[in-house]
């Protein structure tokens, strides 16, 4: 995966009744990752909302492996896998922080509209955006 990762513990409203974190949190955490990444290249995700930009999720999916508990500790790991100027696709791992084990894994695609929800083309609306994303997206990914 890329040189980016995002890490934390697990918090007990993140469990269920059978102690294990509930599946919709793994979609939470790649969220999570996803806004600090493009804080960390420059583009916090607050600032382009100022601007007019979002985000907006086109698809979802994570592929369940093992349980996390309250108390573990995660890393994901996130990785660009696509960008054009008008969508973006991310593919994201979620491993346990001691035992590096994979726990999930996990892909998004995104497009980038205007308030109104109107597409918007990065390179030639917004060219510094595409710049950093574009460079975001060179990066080799390595596990």
């Amino acid at each position: 995966m890329a040189k980016f990762s995002y890490e934390r513990e697990v918090h007990y409203y993140e469990t269920d009744q059978m102690g294990i974190v509930h599946h919709s949190n793994y979609i939470r955490w790649m969220e999570e990752a996803r806004i600090a990444i493009l804080a960390e290249i420059g583009l916090p995700y607050d600032k382009m909302e100022e601007e007019g930009i979002l985000i907006p999720v086109l698809t979802a999916s994570c592929q369940y492996r093992l349980a996390f508990r309250f108390g573990d500790s995660f890393v994901v790991r996130i990785c660009p896998q696509e960008f054009n100027g008008v969508k973006l696709k991310i593919s994201y791992k979620i491993y346990h922080k001691e035992t590096n084990a994979l726990h999930a894994t996990g892909e998004t695609s995104h497009c980038f509209t205007d308030k109104e929800m109107k597409l918007l083309r990065l390179k030639k609306d917004y060219p510094d955006l595409y710049e950093g994303l574009f460079a975001w997206s060179k990066e080799q990914c390595n596990d």
